[in-house]
């Protein structure tokens, strides 16, 4: 992809967002986006981001000796420095990282044009949904993309997701959505996370969604978004964007119309919030016939979710007169399953009926309750659970059918949201015989002290350290310390790792694989 500097600026004053060239040199090829001043390489436009620690006009001089022809920036620069290099353009906006996604969008030739796009929020369940929605596209013969926390798909075969982030800044997402249509993709799914949807960051606010889905909404990165209401109003951008393009789309090179639609978990008291954000058609689901009240838009069409049987290794459900199998653990799959099949129901016109004979071929998400046997004497779980919500979610259906003791190891992140990290210690207690305390991802933050935050609610809860509550920051060591108080008929959980491949610590990132270490440390007992 090769474009000038000229061709993609204009996508700026479109938005509303204002630009101006400083330097003396005012056009350039470019022939990639980066913000990261490491990875810029000939004739790239760098875009130096405002950090949280520092900022991106320090590394412009790094990014302009590796090859970056143009420059955004915000901020403050010295016409001196500008003028220094006379061979790259320089131009200030308001905000850089605004400014990524519509310039993105028109380097890529706005890939989103070109396919259905789906995109799904909610505290939990995204990465799930996501993935059920994509498998089911392919199981009815459309060629489809997704972007995800724990994997991506260009169109091929899903490929884990290296990165700690759910949904990639803007230059990623477009350059994404655009090699899927270059694969011959008809369709994309994106989850879309918070911080993705957040005006402030913008990552996703060029991408033309047709269908959005709410899965639920609860406590969790008030570090960022300040408080519930806004957090829960930065998700409900994705259906607003539904009323933002006319969804005419040209699919395989033919002009398309594509329905759109919302769909949203009634369950959630917030499902009418986001259904009152879009004028489009929504539909909504519940286990709950008073639950499916909740819905204070005559608008939402309501499915029940019926007679929903839950093993440890499948589920079965009903949609009305349609019964629903998938090799998937927990009841919690019922909603992401339902989310999935009404999605690819409302935009391709296939009936549930039809789509239902293809859910016993969806493969579960990776460290989504994924269970681990190598012939151990009590059986091991590992999931992504890492909210009181979701602990609220996985802990009583456990603890329900577990016949010895549950023990539990799991940690909180750190330099984010500090109001949940008792929370959870509390609702573990509550369930679980022991729990055991370990680094998540302590980023800047003292780990034990961070811990300690979470053991302020395990307290609360009757636990006592050194009897059934231990503190053992060292991961590795703390899933072996659980290891060794479990035996016949115990359950132990491993909890907010999943498929992530690092902890993070202030000083150094360590790889780490929790399925991998827990493997490693079960082949110690024998």
């Amino acid at each position: 992809m090769k474009k000038l500097i000229s061709q993609v600026l204009p996508s700026l004053t479109e938005h509303g967002a204002s630009y101006k060239i400083l330097s003396s040199k005012k056009d350039a090829e470019i022939e990639g986006l980066e913000f990261d001043s490491r990875a810029v390489k000939k004739n790239t436009l760098f875009f130096a981001l405002p950090g949280t620690h520092t900022t991106g006009n320090k590394f412009i001089a790094g990014a302009v000796k590796n090859g970056a022809s143009a420059v955004i920036f915000q901020d403050e620069l010295s016409q001196q420095e500008i003028d220094s290099y006379p061979d790259v353009v320089f131009v200030k906006v308001d905000s850089s990282r605004f400014a990524m996604s519509p310039v993105a969008s028109s380097f890529y030739d706005n890939p989103s044009k070109k396919l259905v796009v789906y995109g799904v929020t909610g505290t939990e369940g995204k990465s799930s949904t996501v993935s059920f929605l994509w498998q089911l596209l392919r199981f009815s013969g459309y060629k489809a993309g997704f972007i995800s926390t724990v994997e991506y798909s260009l169109g091929g075969d899903a490929v884990a997701n290296p990165e700690h982030q759910t949904t990639p800044e803007a230059t990623i997402v477009q350059r994404e959505l655009y090699e899927m249509v270059c694969n011959g993709c008809t369709h994309a799914v994106v989850e879309s996370s918070s911080h993705g949807l957040s005006g402030k960051l913008n990552r996703l606010g060029d991408v033309l969604f047709d269908c959005g889905i709410f899965m639920n909404v609860t406590l969790e990165h008030l570090e960022f978004h300040g408080t519930y209401e806004q957090y829960k109003d930065d998700k409900a951008n994705l259906f607003r964007a539904l009323d933002k393009h006319d969804h005419v789309k040209i699919i395989d090179g033919k002009e398309t119309k594509v329905p759109c639609c919302g769909i949203v978990n009634l369950e959630d008291k917030a499902a009418p919030f986001f259904a009152d954000c879009t004028k489009e058609k929504v539909y909504g689901f519940t286990t709950d016939e008073e639950k499916s009240k909740n819905n204070e838009r005559a608008k939402i069409q309501t499915v029940k979710i019926e007679n929903v049987i839950s093993t440890k290794d499948e589920i079965n459900f009903s949609l009305g007169e349609v019964n629903v199998k998938a090799n998937l653990p927990g009841a919690f799959n019922s909603y992401n399953v339902t989310a999935a099949l009404l999605a690819v129901s409302h935009t391709t016109g296939i009936s549930i009926a039809q789509l239902s004979s293809k859910t016993e071929k969806i493969l579960p998400v990776k460290g989504r309750m994924t269970v681990i046997n190598e012939g151990q004497d009590f059986e091991l779980i590992v999931d992504y659970a890492h909210t009181p919500s979701s602990f609220e979610t996985i802990f009583p259906p456990i603890r329900k059918r577990c016949s010895g003791k549950m023990i539990c190891v799991f940690g909180s992140g750190g330099e984010r949201d500090l109001t949940k990290r008792p929370l959870q210690g509390e609702i573990a207690a509550k369930y679980c015989d022991v729990v055991i305390l370990a680094d998540e991802d302590p980023r800047n933050e003292d780990p034990e002290t961070l811990l300690r935050m979470i053991a302020d609610g395990c307290f609360k809860a009757g636990k006592k350290e050194g009897e059934n509550l231990f503190i053992i920051c060292d991961r590795p060591k703390a899933i072996r310390k659980a290891f060794s108080l479990a035996g016949k008929n115990d359950i132990v959980l491993l909890l907010g790792k999943a498929h992530e491949n690092s902890i993070i610590y202030k000083d150094r990132v360590m790889k780490y694989d929790e399925i991998a270490e827990a493997k490693a440390a079960l082949s110690e007992l024998k």
